[in-house]
């Protein structure tokens, strides 16, 4: 009990810490539209912010190898209260983005620290229960930090105060706990071809994933303003592709585990283009039919990273595991960084509905590798255990590599042969 309450202290920081990290990517893009920022320079934030991920996950585990667990989050947890504060300091997009690197190398840096807190602190009794717990608090804040800018208003020092003040509360958690901290694991090393050699699909599926959220996440506020969304329309639009990935996490876990998984990764790919067409042609003339399809939007391009993961894991040993955690992280990282800008690039010369002519483009692309990939080589008999993947840090890897370990509960196709990696 005493542990699991210590798990407490830990989940309630990263509640803290979503509604905070967030909720500044969809502010950030509706102040940007109230300050007459470009769409293009709309966009650069985003992808300031995924860059500054991208070096808190390969920088995080050395700093906190270095400084401790409670010492290297409290780092982190201030420099992105500093970029929150910051913003209307200097009103300038250039000086924004170099302030969304702060806030994403916030998020990368508290999630490996809370991460290797638990992987630390879990046993085979209670691993189950901390891993249910933390990606149901995850995922739920990760919905609220949506409905963010529906309470916010834009362009406003008070909203990014009362953001930069939830990012300073995240530390009285994990830093008032009295759990001893743990010894700091090692920095798992990034071998990013890794992860093609073991599956070139896979690889190409973060990259498709990355595609398809960051976008959306990060310029899917403009695309809801060009549309004519109101801003708590726009809250619910995004919070709606957030809770269409939360529910599609068990049926397609299911299929993953039953069936090919790359006709599952095709299939879903499919219906995400379905889903981008009817999202083009409806607009924003109907509110509801717009956040349905919201809804069957993150329903069938969010699990894409989860079961791309898994295929890849289905090639690998249980000592590449962790590697390949982090080699995935890293594709799904260098994509992140390029959606957002390549978006507003396209919105601002084509019109909102690139948006989603873009991440189109991208499933299709998907759908043509997997099945050339099928013809490539047969998939394996013995496969892991489908497991939802949390894009958070390098070392997740070290949290879900048992419960990958474990047999599904359901058989293989029939279809499925056994065979080695090519």
């Amino acid at each position: 009990m005493r542990l699991m309450i210590s798990f407490s202290a830990l989940f309630l920081s990263v509640v803290l810490l979503q509604l905070s990290t967030g909720g500044v990517g969809p502010l950030d893009a509706i102040s940007g539209i109230a300050l007459d920022f470009t769409t293009s320079q709309i966009g650069l934030l985003g992808s300031a912010h995924f860059f500054g991920f991208f070096i808190g996950c390969w920088f995080a585990p050395r700093l906190m190898g270095s400084i401790g667990h409670s010492r290297a989050f409290a780092a982190f947890t201030a420099t992105g209260a500093i970029g929150l504060l910051a913003h209307f300091l200097i009103i300038d997009p250039i000086a924004w983005a170099v302030m969304r690197v702060a806030s994403g190398l916030c998020v990368a840096g508290c999630y490996t620290v809370v991460e290797a807190w638990l992987q630390a602190k879990v046993t085979n009794e209670n691993r189950g229960r901390a891993m249910g717990t933390y990606r149901v608090v995850d995922m739920g804040a990760s919905l609220a930090a949506q409905l963010v800018i529906g309470v916010l208003e834009p362009a406003s020092y008070v909203s990014y105060n009362l953001l930069a003040l939830l990012c300073c509360a995240a530390l009285l958690p994990i830093t008032l706990t009295k759990a001893s901290q743990p010894a700091t694991p090692s920095a798992p090393r990034l071998r990013p071809m890794l992860a093609v050699s073991r599956s070139p699909l896979a690889a190409a599926g973060v990259l498709v994933a990355a595609l398809s959220a960051a976008s959306f996440r990060m310029v899917g506020p403009v695309y809801g303003t060009e549309v004519g969304l109101a801003t708590g329309q726009i809250a619910w639009f995004l919070a709606a592709f957030v809770l269409g990935g939360a529910l599609a996490q068990y049926p397609v876990g299911w299929l993953a585990d039953k069936f090919d998984r790359r006709w599952v990764l095709i299939w879903l790919s499919g219906a995400a283009v379905f889903s981008c067409m009817t999202t083009i042609l409806i607009g924003g003339g109907n509110t509801t039919l717009v956040m349905m399809n919201a809804t069957f939007f993150g329903l069938t391009s969010f699990p894409i990273y989860s079961v791309a993961a898994a295929h890849a894991n289905d090639f690998a040993t249980s000592e590449e595991r962790v590697e390949l955690s982090a080699a995935l992280m890293f594709f799904f990282a260098l994509g992140a960084i390029a959606a957002p800008l390549f978006a507003s690039g396209l919105i601002q010369r084509f019109g909102p509905s690139a948006l989603f002519m873009m991440i189109a483009t991208g499933h299709v692309v998907l759908i043509l590798f997997g099945l050339n990939r099928m013809r490539a080589r047969p998939t394996v008999e013995n496969r892991t255990r489908y497991i939802y993947a949390p894009r958070t840090s390098f070392t997740i890897g070290r949290l879900t590599r048992r419960q990958r370990e474990a047999k599904p509960d359901v058989k293989s196709d029939e279809n499925d042969t056994d065979a080695k990696p090519t």
